[in-house]
């Protein structure tokens, strides 16, 4: 079952830290977006993989756009 990381925010993508096919835990901060100058973690809403990168590094985006698929 594969589960949408969307933002929560709308602002930058300032860092990705994780990569496709990389496993991750529940609670881990897989991208930090920038908004008005103030960095706010995007954490895992569970364990898994990351199946899909759907943003790059300084891309906009706004509030509920999908930022990765877990599996």
């Amino acid at each position: 079952m594969a589960t949408e990381v969307a933002a929560h925010i709308t602002g930058t993508v300032w860092e990705i830290r994780v990569g496709a096919g990389e496993q991750v835990s529940e609670g881990q901060v897989l991208v930090v977006l920038e908004s008005m100058k103030m960095e706010m973690p995007v954490e895992s809403p569970a364990a898994g993989k990351v199946a899909q990168l759907a943003v790059s590094q300084g891309q906009a985006v706004e509030e509920g756009e999908v930022l990765l698929t877990l599996e």
